[in-house]
């Protein structure tokens, strides 16, 4: 009787084991791969969603004006690769090298904003909070 039992149990477990491993099976096939961005070159257009972040510098702990933009995949050129990533990076933190270009972006702040690219890498320093930085830049202001 017990045997029975047992085989009962097993054979209800083993079916709902089956039966909940289906649909996650599933669900893995039908997710879309993910398409090959686009390469993003010196004095390419690079449009995203601008946000603030706080970061505070090395000399004091003085705040450090930075911004990160939000943007679609993008592939960078060589020697940087994807930056370890499938798609490309979709967060580029941009660095401000002076109190104007500041000022000048601190008006888009979660306001969509496109920069024309000059110079980008990939994040590699600890205190970069994206996955690429973009170092020279220029904004592109539509007539």
């Amino acid at each position: 009787m017990t045997k029975r039992l047992f085989a009962i149990r097993f054979a209800l477990a083993a079916v709902l084991a089956a039966s909940s491993a289906a649909p996650a099976a599933m669900a893995q096939q039908a997710e879309p791969a993910p398409k090959a961005a686009k390469l993003i070159n010196a004095g390419d257009v690079l449009s995203g969603e601008l946000n603030a972040l706080r970061l505070r510098g090395a000399k004091k702990g003085k705040r450090a004006a930075t911004y990160q933009l939000t943007s679609e995949p993008r592939r960078l050129p060589p020697p940087n690769g994807l930056c370890g990533l499938e798609t490309g990076p979709e967060t580029f933190q941009i660095v401000t090298n002076s109190d104007a270009q500041a000022a000048q972006l601190k008006n888009f702040v979660g306001k969509e904003v496109s920069l024309k690219v000059d110079e980008v890498a990939c994040a590699q320093d600890a205190g970069e909070m994206s996955e690429a930085v973009v170092t020279k830049w220029s904004v592109v202001t539509k007539h």
